[in-house]
């Protein structure tokens, strides 16, 4: 049979209808539990032997499952796991790597709250993390492979700079080290890019943003690729025996390794992390995700052509001392390689003057919105060092060039010449 395409698994895919009293739309299964029947079907129930069968939603519940199989179809994963947050998906994923302690390889130039669990949060629980200003400084990266080295971690587009990670070389260097490469894909979505066909082993995503696309939930998800051997005495808890996967009364004995193969990464996410720790996404907000990836082609090619326009207004714009879009960089060979489509609807640029300025443009926009968040239907604006990059050091912001003079904007699907010119007379007012 063939393979459906994007477009066709946005709409249909994890989903089938006769399943489901043959609701076109996929149900909203608003419930804490589920009846068991009688005693010998909630043996194989509860034994993971009916995988279409469900006892309680914190395990898993039948709206979240065709999220989570539809987003391990559109990125080309084995399964997915939903979570409540992107922070959780971020969370969970780093534990189950490096729960035995150990180190991970990040950018610095990454998500504020993200730099902050892993500078300050992390390192409580015996896990470290190095640092690189640049994660295509491929000497740097190697040079921090060590013995204790679990990761290597990335954005695929840095959240505000939208620098570009080299993919293909981060995991040529990861698994000649033995580790996987985890990228946070939140930006692009896997409209916009696949990191699996680049060789990445797990994905990360905030939900909130592009993949929902309209700002009414908050949400996560973790996509195995499947492709990375877990059987390593560098990650003994995959192979270790687990109780809960073996049969006391029959003496069988399983662990993930053994019991899931190569969906042993995101079964131990479901089974450990998200059961025992308890990050649920409830079964409406997977309801309102669904229906969000049902146009998100059309949404993102949409916000790509506007950001596009409305960053080649700010290159020109006089107020303007520097433009972040490395959609515009017609000589970087990332964009071309791995962007075809486009980077995503998200840039930023730094203003002229100082913060009295930002702080007027702010005040006057009138189509966009100011909160922190991105990926929204609505155009949205954000001085990043004030509000979601608030939590990293100014050191590490100056490196990055992120100082207080940055604007992040995320495009929306307002007309972009209104965007335009909102953006034409707050900075105006800016100057006055």
């Amino acid at each position: 049979m063939t393979k459906n395409k994007f477009d066709t698994l946005r709409i249909h895919a994890g989903y089938d209808p006769k399943d489901h009293q043959f609701a076109s739309s996929v149900p909203i299964y608003q419930t804490a539990a589920f009846g068991l029947e009688n005693t010998k079907v909630a043996d194989q129930i509860v034994a993971g032997k009916l995988p279409n069968r469900y006892d309680y939603s914190r395990d898993g519940n039948p709206t979240v499952r065709v999220f989570e199989k539809r987003m391990a179809e559109l990125d080309g994963g084995v399964d997915a796991v939903a979570v409540g947050s992107g922070m959780a998906a971020i969370s969970y994923t780093i534990l189950n790597v490096a729960e035995n302690g150990g180190r991970i390889i990040a950018p610095s130039n990454i998500y504020g709250s993200s730099l902050d669990e892993f500078r300050t949060f992390f390192p409580k629980f015996g896990i470290d993390f190095d640092f690189v200003d640049d994660i295509n400084d491929f000497d740097a990266v190697r040079h921090l492979i060590g013995s204790e080295t679990k990761a290597i971690y990335v954005e695929s587009v840095a959240n505000p700079s939208t620098e570009i990670a080299d993919l293909d070389k981060l995991a040529e260097i990861a698994h000649a080290a033995g580790i996987p490469l985890i990228v946070d894909n939140t930006f692009p979505t896997p409209y916009l890019l696949r990191p699996f066909e680049h060789g990445a082993d797990i994905d990360v995503y905030s939900s909130t943003k592009g993949i929902n696309g309209h700002g009414n939930v908050v949400s996560g998800v973790v996509v195995d690729h499947g492709s990375f051997d877990w059987d390593s005495p560098k990650f003994p808890q995959f192979s270790e025996i687990e109780f809960t996967l073996g049969n006391e009364e029959t003496g069988d004995q399983e662990s993930f390794v053994s019991k899931f193969g190569d969906q042993a990464f995101i079964n131990r996410v479901r089974i450990k992390y998200l059961r025992l720790l308890g990050a649920v996404l409830e079964p409406v907000d997977a309801y309102l995700i669904l229906l969000g990836l049902e146009t998100i082609s059309e949404r993102l090619d949409r916000e790509v052509a506007s950001a596009t326009k409305i960053a080649k207004f700010l290159v020109a714009n006089p107020h303007v001392e520097k433009v972040f879009y490395s959609g515009i960089e017609s000589d970087n060979p990332l964009v071309e390689k791995y962007f075809p489509k486009g980077v995503g609807g998200i840039l930023s640029f730094e203003l002229k003057g100082d913060t009295n300025n930002v702080a007027k443009l702010i005040d006057h926009v009138q189509v966009f919105s100011y909160l922190p968040n991105i990926g929204d239907s609505r155009s949205l604006i954000v001085n990043p060092t004030r509000t979601t990059h608030r939590e990293i050091p100014a050191a590490i912001r100056e490196q990055q060039g992120l100082n207080d003079q940055v604007l992040r904007l995320s495009i929306g699907l307002e007309d972009v010449d209104d965007l335009v010119g909102d953006l034409k007379q707050a900075i105006e007012h800016a100057f006055i």
